[in-house]
């Protein structure tokens, strides 16, 4: 794609606070975008606001739930590209609160959407969902063709955000994608109930990690700078390509590994002789999920930069830094 794709390109971000939203915030600000984005809360830990590039960018205060603000952004400040990926992420908090993760997942999807519906100026939406909006399936991996039945609150979220954006690209002809992801892991993940920061922080801390469920489910896990880079190359797919409009994507790095395996080789990777402690508490989750990502790789061209080892390293040198 052209180099100077994003030089002075009006994008707007929600999420951005988020891991995710962070990285691909870096990207694009290191690429000329001019970025806008939503934010909710104040996070100081955030990598957005750790590493000060928040001062940098334009912020809007306000959530996703407010259609009005949401329009007023895409208007006055005249955005070009859409990244929706604010949302309640977090299986267990769904579980307890199931109506603030629909809240912010449906709703703030549809407000969004509409909101891009209302500015003609939009030339690409890439939405967020999830491999968790496939639900469970008899066959694996998940491709994208597979109907979407999520049964639990969390999957459920995800299920009806990806429909009601596949909804918008078809009735109004929105230029929307939608990324379906492995699990995400990388710097700057502030949720320490996840797997991968709750492990590391855990042995900086000399404590035993806790794996919450039995350990025996099987994840895909993608690394958070291979996401960034796969989300802001499907945005510059559509502002070119019509035919892409309404496509949903899967991108991992198509690598299946067990909870308990991930943990060993975290404690491995940074020379632990701890023991996880197995709480086998985990309830509505899935027990085996992972993604074919032919569809990304064959229209894209896209293929991961690193490799689960790589990622981990990585991932396990900035909580090191930032923990220390």
């Amino acid at each position: 794609m052209d180099e100077g794709f994003w030089r002075d390109r009006p994008v707007f971000v929600t999420g951005a606070t988020g891991m995710l939203g962070g990285w691909l915030v870096r990207r694009l600000h290191a690429s000329g975008a001019s970025v806008v984005c939503l934010i909710r809360d104040w996070v100081p830990q955030c990598e957005l606001a750790s590493t000060r590039l928040i001062e940098k960018i334009t912020v809007v205060r306000g959530d996703v739930e407010h259609l009005d603000v949401i329009e007023r952004t895409l208007g006055e400040y005249e955005i070009d590209t859409v990244f929706h990926l604010a949302a309640q992420t977090i299986v267990t908090i769904a579980n307890r609160n199931p109506i603030s993760t629909l809240e912010s997942n449906v709703r703030g999807t549809w407000n969004v959407l509409e909101a891009c519906r209302r500015s003609p100026q939009i030339r690409a939406i890439v939405l967020a969902s999830s491999d968790k909006a496939y639900g469970s399936q008899p066959a694996l991996p998940y491709s994208e063709d597979m109907p979407l039945q999520g049964r639990h609150p969390y999957d459920v979220s995800k299920s009806c955000a990806d429909l009601i954006a596949q909804s918008y690209a078809t009735s109004f002809q929105l230029p929307i994608a939608i990324t379906r992801c492995g699990n995400f892991y990388g710097g700057g993940d502030l949720n320490w109930n996840r797997v991968v920061p709750g492990t590391i922080r855990s042995v900086i801390r000399g404590q035993r990690p806790i794996i919450r469920s039995d350990g025996k489910y099987v994840r895909d896990y993608f690394y958070v700078e291979d996401a960034a880079t796969a989300y802001s190359l499907l945005a510059e797919f559509l502002t070119c390509k019509p035919e892409l409009h309404g496509q949903a994507f899967n991108f991992s790095d198509e690598n299946q590994i067990s909870v308990i395996d991930l943990v060993n080789l975290i404690l491995k990777k940074m020379g632990s002789d701890l023991t996880p402690e197995i709480q086998d508490q985990a309830t509505n989750e899935i027990r085996h999920q992972y993604l074919s990502s032919k569809r990304a790789r064959t229209l894209l061209n896209w293929a991961p930069e690193f490799t689960l080892e790589q990622g981990l390293e990585r991932t396990i040198a900035w909580y090191r830094e930032v923990l220390k």
